[in-house]
């Protein structure tokens, strides 16, 4: 048995008991695959010999393969295999050290572990998601994930400075941002580390046109390979002359290698924050509210629509369970509007932050004042750290919550992650909705997201039980994702491609640049070791037939 053969190999647990399979075939997602065993892997060591296995035994067992899972909140089906699945959160699970303005962490680690101890020092990793208390630190390298601070500080792309990792030929390797002499060094090696800086630098050396042009014109994008991010431009500040292979394996989700340390950038967030509240009755001047608001310069701008709205008035007593009684007294300045007829269409929330707690309150209530006079919109400044904590929840939670409450339907992410310009708006959301109602027989759905960056996560509730409901995925992914590109966005911002989107890269950026991503598949990982069927190599029925039915 493959279990009994994989425990002579490592030091760590080794488990193909049901419960433990079934547990690991799910993640986030619509999908289910049951694995062929777990392994907890206890070091490198355990790493490297898994990959020496796998490699040695692949001509016998074409289907075998390595998939790294850490916390299982992926939206995507990234983490799920047929073979063989490592649990990183066991044992690769230490915060190494905490620096001056950096860390060094293993990627089992728990984000709202890692905030408590950089906190201590005054630090912080902004790029983190939603699920920031259920998520851990090498999912968020894995996804390139970004969250509500992603406006001002960008993605996980930008704080990643190290990547220790174990490639397909069993040994361990640091990846890291590297000037012209030490590629020129890298690639002098007669080795499996040199021939991948050989291959690398030529396939984007030779392409560069071609890979220019194939970034989309977004913010935020965590389709594919990131090629056009290993060597950038000249003129971008501060990557000129660099080559740094940390930006291809952030967001490759575990398709290129095994990620075993991380150094992180941190950042020194501000001392002071306050949140304006915006209630918009339609979408006909989010475009234009949203370019004044970037004027502004917020640290955030988070959004919910009002089917999240009217969820969280029946979802009280949930939220009383976390926030306590007084978040029923919180809802007061809602529940008004709701009495005076006027349900927002979409509810915003815009995050103001500094050091000088007088000089943020003047620019709040300057922005507060624009917005009323210009758009004649009803807002609100919260009152306090609990005023405010309610706002965050109902964002933060909204997938959570839907997934708990609405009976007879799951959630179903499966468009959950699109992408245009802000400018784009107004007139893209309308046709969006118009695309989403045509299929209100099979599901309801609701929109929250990140306007300040024209980032929007679609969830639909639907019956997958209901062979019909299923049927309509691919039909709807492929009107909604071609809607996205005409207006030259990207098909997922933070959530990544795993099984749902991958079958769609090539709609996306073309054939000629996924060849390039099946290359880069091919210099990294020439025996298809590392999580098959992301990123390239999708199969759209495969991943149709494994929709989970419960």
């Amino acid at each position: 048995m493959l279990s009994d053969e994989l425990k002579s190999v490592v030091k760590g647990e080794v488990s193909a008991e049901e419960a433990d399979l079934q547990l690991f075939s799910r993640d986030a997602s619509i999908f289910k695959v049951r694995p062929s065993v777990i392994v907890k892997p206890n070091d490198v060591d355990d790493l490297k010999n898994l990959v020496k296995f796998v490699s040695d035994n692949k001509n016998s067992n074409q289907k075998l393969s390595l998939t790294a899972r850490s916390a299982g909140t992926d939206m995507t089906g990234g983490p799920l295999s047929d073979s063989i699945v490592l649990d990183f959160t066991t044992h690769f699970n230490n915060i190494l050290e905490v620096g001056n303005g950096w860390a060094r962490v293993e990627p089992g680690v728990y984000y709202r572990d890692f905030e408590k101890e950089t906190l201590k020092k005054d630090l912080l990793l902004p790029s983190y998601p939603a699920s920031r208390e259920i998520c851990t630190v090498g999912g968020m390298v894995a996804n390139n994930s970004g969250g509500e601070k992603s406006l001002r500080y960008g993605k996980t792309e930008d704080y990643v400075q190290e990547l220790n990792v174990v490639l397909g030929d069993g040994n361990e390797y640091i990846l890291k941002s590297l000037n012209e002499e030490e590629l020129e060094q890298k690639k002098s090696q007669n080795d499996f580390e040199g021939n991948i800086y050989r291959q690398m630098h030529e396939l984007i050396n030779s392409n560069q046109e071609l890979i220019k042009n194939a970034k989309p014109n977004v913010s935020k994008n965590s389709a594919g390979y990131l090629l056009w991010n290993v060597c950038p431009p000249a003129g971008e500040a501060g990557k000129n002359n660099k080559f740094d292979l940390t930006q291809l394996f952030t967001g490759s989700q575990g398709t290129l290698g095994l990620i075993s340390k991380i150094k992180f950038r941190l950042i020194r967030p501000k001392k002071y924050s306050k949140l304006l509240i915006i209630f918009l009755n339609n979408l006909e001047s989010l475009g234009e509210l949203v370019n004044v608001l970037n004027k502004r310069k917020p640290e955030s701008l988070e959004s919910y629509d009002d089917h999240t709205f009217k969820l969280a008035f029946k979802i009280l007593p949930d939220l009383v369970s976390k926030l306590g009684l007084g978040v029923i007294f919180r809802f007061i300045p809602e529940a008004w509007l709701v009495l005076t007829g006027v349900f927002p269409k979409m509810v915003m929330m815009v995050e103001f932050t500094g050091d000088d707690e007088k000089g943020l309150d003047d620019k709040i209530w300057q922005c507060q004042k624009e917005v009323s006079e210009k758009f004649k919109l009803k807002t609100r400044i919260t009152r306090d750290k609990a005023d405010t904590e309610k706002y965050w929840t109902i964002r933060r939670e909204s997938f959570n919550l839907l997934r708990k409450h609405v009976q007879g339907k799951k959630t179903a992410p499966f468009i959950d992650d699109i992408i245009v310009r802000p400018e784009h708006l107004p007139e893209f959301l309308p046709k969006l909705n118009k695309i989403l109602d045509e299929y209100k027989n099979y599901m309801v759905y609701t929109i929250a997201g990140h306007p300040g960056d024209g980032n929007f996560h679609i969830i639909p509730l639907m019956n997958l039980a209901d062979e019909s409901s299923r049927r309509i995925i691919p039909e709807l992914s492929e009107k909604v994702y071609n809607l996205v590109l005409e207006y030259h966005g990207s098909i997922t911002a933070e959530h990544n491609d795993g099984l749902i989107r991958t079958p769609y890269l090539e709609k996306m950026y073309g054939p000629e640049v996924c060849e390039l991503f099946k290359k880069t598949k091919q210099i990294f990982d020439p025996q298809d070791i590392f999580n098959p069927h992301k990123k390239t190599g999708s199969d759209m029925n495969y991943a149709l037939e494994h929709i989970s039915h419960d």
